[in-house]
């Protein structure tokens, strides 16, 4: 009878684990010639391994049955890294830059739509559906916004289909959707500022016309400084050349110091500059410029301290500069203790040598983040190498 009930416990498994989406563990090709051949349009989760909702997903919606059995019947599905492999082209070709972004394409790899972001199990499956009919593709309801509808849940849906594959599309759709409201709700006002990033956006007349209506919700002081950072951002793009890697310092400052202290505006530009070199990979630069703005950090975070910290210890090897990460992550254990800022010193202490306190701060670490709920693997294999030193 034990052995019945594990057979059953096992069958049942088995069966629950092939519920849900089957998705094809062949390459990108592979998937597109079968969807071809069975007159199909394939289906791309394009995730990343760091992207909280696309963990949800996987665990929460695709294995559901009744997500399997429509999305296994009328598509070829695949899961692709968007971070890895052919992945990365496949996240070029098709303008994949917010995760989850869900994909329908035909055999030709053409593509007939898309949506994003965490849904549940009912919206996921009709996603599928509109997937699957002409009238609500992606590519039908450009042509109907092109023919001038106005309908405002219309408008809103379609620039939220678009706002990051086509932003520029997706800002004449919001235009239009602004221009006809005489009132702003919050989620109005959410979604024209997930979308208005700089003074340099359409939507920035928009966001400057409603000031009242937006601060009223958000509060004055708020909307100040939410418009202070766009103007800061259009600064940005401007005074920096991409191609030759330089910066305007002239013209960021004098355009800078018309909305804030000469001082804020060149400690604003060091910041930027420090943040881009890092992106650049000009390790020098971002190590001498980062020392230069963080002389004095008693008003910083715990976090920021913990941040500043990490960054050093990933991309910096001069041990003097090392040392003063280690006096950072001391600042922010001291502020506020827990399992990322103990691993942060940790991990400074064994890249300075310092091995006796690198096991200490580990071990601290693994039992603070054990004790919150937190994932200490990483700690455990830098305590493990520790240990066999």
């Amino acid at each position: 009878m034990k052995k019945l009930a594990i057979f059953s416990a096992l069958f049942i498994g088995a069966f629950s684990f092939a519920q849900g989406i089957k998705f094809e563990e062949s390459n990108f090709a592979t998937v597109l010639a079968k969807a071809k051949k069975e007159n199909k349009l394939v289906f791309i989760d394009a995730y990343t391994t760091w992207c909280g909702p696309c963990k949800l997903m996987a665990k929460n919606v695709f294995p559901q049955k009744t997500v399997g059995d429509y999305y296994n019947a009328n598509f070829v599905n695949a899961k692709i890294d968007m971070e890895k492999g052919e992945g990365i082209e496949i996240a070029k070709k098709y303008n994949v830059k917010a995760f989850p972004t869900y994909l329908f394409v035909d055999g030709n790899g053409e593509l007939v739509h898309r949506t994003l972001g965490y849904v549940e199990e009912n919206d996921f499956i009709q996603f599928a559906k509109d997937a699957g009919d002409p009238s609500k593709r992606l590519t039908a309801l450009k042509q109907k916004f092109e023919e001038g509808e106005k309908d405002p849940e219309f408008l809103k849906n379609l620039a939220g289909l678009t706002m990051y594959s086509d932003p520029e599309f997706s800002g004449k759709v919001m235009e239009r959707y602004f221009s006809s409201k005489n009132e702003l709700d919050r989620n109005d006002i959410q979604m024209l500022l997930s979308v208005t990033q700089t003074s340099d956006s359409p939507m920035y007349k928009i966001f400057q016309s409603k000031k009242t209506e937006i601060s009223n919700m958000i509060t004055p002081e708020k909307y100040e400084a939410i418009d202070k950072s766009m103007k800061i951002s259009g600064l940005f793009k401007k005074s920096y050349n991409a191609d030759t890697k330089s910066w305007n310092d002239n013209y960021f400052l004098t355009e800078a110091q018309k909305f804030m202290p000469k001082e804020e505006a060149e400690k604003t530009l060091k910041k930027a500059q420090a943040n881009r070199a890092l992106r650049d990979k000009d390790i020098a630069k971002y190590e001498k410029l980062t020392l230069e703005l963080n002389k004095d950090t008693s008003a910083m975070s715990s976090e920021e301290l913990n941040s500043l910290a990490w960054n050093f210890f990933e991309n910096v090897t001069n041990k003097a500069s090392l040392e003063k990460a280690v006096a950072w992550a001391q600042e922010s254990v001291k502020k506020n203790e827990n399992y990322a800022n103990t691993d942060t010193l940790a991990n400074l202490y064994n890249k300075t040598g310092d091995k006796k306190n690198a096991k200490f701060w580990a071990e601290k670490s693994i039992a603070l983040a054990k004790k919150s709920g937190e994932d200490s693997a990483d700690t455990e294999k830098l305590l493990k190498s520790l240990t066999i030193q």
